[in-house]
This record gives C-alpha cells, structure tokens and sequence, in this order.
C-alpha cells in the first residue's frame, strides 16, 4: 500500500493526503520543506494554469493588497467589471455572474436554468440531463448532477431533478428532451471521470438537439478553460456556442473565483435578489482573473500550448508504443491528458513523486497530466524520462505475467 500522511485531529478526513509539505512555488516548480524541488504536472488541479506565483498576477495581486481587498457587491467593483469585459469579449457569451469556485459556478447555472424555464419561458420543466462519469462539483445539487455513484454515496437522498445519461452515446440523444427537461449540462473533457474527450459530432448533434426543443446548453469547463485544452475555452474546438458555460480554477491563477457566463436572454432570469455571493467577484480575485487573462494573451500562451501539447502527446504515443503491455491509450486535449494504464494509476503517481515529479489519478486506471500552460520542451522531456523510467520498471517486474499471457 502506498504511504498516507497521518495530518492533525483537528482536521476532517475529507482527503487521502501524500506524505509531502509543500512550502513554495514558482512557474513549473514546487519545493517541500525539505528544499527538494518538483516537477509540478498538476498545475494544483489545473488550476495554477501559469504555473505558481506568476510575475504579471503576482505584481497586480500586490498592488491591489495595498488598497482594498473585499468590497460588498452592493457597490461597483470596476476590477469585477473590467474581468467580466475581457470574458465577453473572448467569448459567445454576454453577461457574468461572480463566485469563488467551480461548485458555485455549477450551482449558479443549475438556478438559472430552473428561473429561465419557470419565469422567463413560463414553463414547469425543471429536469438538467447531466452524462454518467460527469464530475460537476460536491455541493449537494452539484454531487446530484454528477454521474458518479461514488461522489453521491451516503448523501441520499439527491436533489430532485437530473437525469444521467450515456456520454458520447447517440442513442441516448433521444432521451434527451423529455417535455420536462430545461437543459444540458455536460464536460467535453471528462477530467476527473477519466479524462475523456466528447466527440465533436456526438456534442454537434446535441447542440441541435438543445436548440429545437429550447432547451439551454450549459458546458462545464472548469477544469478545461483558461486555455487548458489549447483554446481559451474548450467550446470553441467543437464548433457549437453555449448558452451557458462556468469557469473557475485557472481563471484566478490560485486566486479562488468561479463564474458563470450566460447569453442575454438566458442571463434575463436573473434579477436584483436572484442570487448572490458575499466573496463573489471581490476586488482581489477579480484583479488576479484580470491578470491571467491579460498574461495569457500578452504572451501568446494559446500558440505554445498547441505546439508544446502535440509534442507531449506525440512524445507519450510513443511511450505507448514501446511499453504495450502497461499503456493502453493516450487521451484529451492540450494539456488535459490521460494515461490509461493496465496497473493502478496511483501506484505510477507514487512513483513519480519518489522521481520528484507530481501527477494525479482520474479514477483506478487513468494517470492524468496537467501541466502548467507555461511549461517548455525541456520540462516536458525531463517528464517523458521520469514516465520512461517508471513503465520500464513496472513492465520488467511484470515480465513473467505478460509470457503468461503469450
């Protein structure tokens, strides 16, 4: 079994925690107590997006702690304003809600959608179809819509009003409309479900699907935008426009903030007293997201991770090639990758860490890769080696297994 870190009483077990302090951070990098310094491949869960601590964020992040940090949304924010503008105008959306993280973002969508269909439409159709193996948050009417019986064990019972159906499934696409259902809400890279990509023509139809019965389409790309998958936003490599979409994790480089995007009429249902967030959009956060947008764009990071990602990709096809008895595919966009593995995930992700490199598991099989946007060619091969040197190790204490199989 591999070591656990045994933390304080004072704190719930709510996570298994590696044996590992961590005390500082810059760009790729992190370095634990210790002073021994890691290869950071997941980005804090996809989150430090430019890497940890970066200059541009860190320098407007200071100036702002110098003048005010929390400001009731009673009052104009003009840096909530000004991030909200840069989303707009990079987007098919119009118009921004402020939270402080991805469940938040989900939750907001939930009751817009609900609010739009009963106030605006004057309907009661109250269902949001969501996909088996979907990961949307662990809120109670978040964990309701995830597909995962896993996240929902023990909370029963759910909130009313989702239905899960087959991901990537066309037949499913005619359970979708219901005369109940008010919309969709589905990841196009399932990260935490195993890192798996919706395909293109699956999410077209289902756009169409949306758009004749009047249902919204919400996209999920918490973990897949801020230009993870090589866009800003995953929705533009499958040639729909949303009617929704909810963002959080890199948008604020480390910074919590959550949003969630609508198109005008959607954005119609709420009014003054709808919904709120006492933190929501506040001064500090707002001015980080205002910052890594600005940083993504300044530097072009889009361009490199389209070329550094095909290079990565490239680079673990061939690992799978040369070690066919451990890996079995390689899947995802930019830099939301997956290794799927014969043997345990967590087993290679421990390994890595005795290698000073960290990586993550999306459930039993899939090893996933998040690396910072700003990651180099010389970063990635030092993690081509260290991925290397651990599916040779576990393919040769295999090796009487595999002849077996012969």
């Amino acid at each position: 079994m591999p070591e656990q870190l045994t933390t304080t009483q004072s704190l719930m077990a709510t996570y298994q925690r590696f044996p590992l302090e961590l005390a500082k951070g810059k760009e790729s990098f992190v370095w634990d107590t210790d002073g021994n310094r890691y290869l950071d491949y997941t980005s804090g869960i996809a989150t430090c997006n430019l890497g940890h601590v970066p200059d541009e964020v860190k320098e407007k992040v200071e100036h702002q702690l110098s003048q005010l940090w929390h400001c009731s949304n009673l009052y104009q924010i003009p840096q909530q304003e000004q991030l909200a503008d840069i989303l707009i105008q990079k987007s098919c959306l119009d118009q921004v809600f402020f939270c402080n993280s991805g469940a938040e973002a989900n939750e907001a969508a939930i009751k817009l959608a609900r609010k739009y269909s009963q106030k605006i439409k004057q309907q009661k159709a109250f269902e949001i179809v969501t996909f088996n193996q979907s990961f949307h948050g662990r809120s109670m009417a978040t964990l309701s819509a995830t597909g995962q019986e896993k996240i929902q064990d023990g909370f029963y019972p759910l909130v009313d009003g989702f239905r899960h159906l087959p991901f990537n499934n066309f037949e499913a696409l005619n359970e979708v409309s219901n005369g109940r259902t008010c919309a969709v809400l589905l990841e196009l890279i399932q990260g935490e479900g195993g890192v798996i990509p919706a395909d293109i023509e699956w999410v077209q139809e289902l756009a169409r699907i949306c758009q004749r019965n009047g249902l919204l389409l919400m996209v999920d790309e918490i973990q897949t935008g801020i230009g993870r998958t090589g866009t800003l936003f995953a929705y533009e490599q499958y040639g729909i426009e949303p009617d929704v979409i909810t963002l959080a994790k890199g948008l604020g480089s480390g910074f919590p903030i959550g949003a969630m995007l609508a198109k005008t009429d959607a954005a119609k249902a709420f009014d003054p007293g709808s919904h709120g967030s006492t933190f929501g959009g506040n001064p500090l956060a707002a001015t980080a997201g205002k910052a890594t947008l600005e940083t993504i764009q300044r530097y072009h990071l889009l361009e490199s991770v389209q070329e550094n990602s095909k290079y990565l990709k490239r680079k673990l096809d061939i690992l799978k090639t040369k070690f066919h008895h451990s890996i079995v595919e390689i899947r995802g966009k930019g830099m939301l990758l997956g290794v799927v593995t014969k043997q345990d995930a967590i087993t290679v992700v421990h390994e890595a860490r005795k290698k000073k490199v960290l990586i993550l598991s999306a459930g039993q099989n899939v090893v996933r890769i998040l690396p910072p946007l700003t990651t180099d060619r010389a970063e990635i091969d030092s993690f081509l080696s260290v991925m290397e040197e651990i599916f040779d190790s576990l393919e040769k204490e295999g090796e009487d297994l595999w002849k077996k199989d012969i």
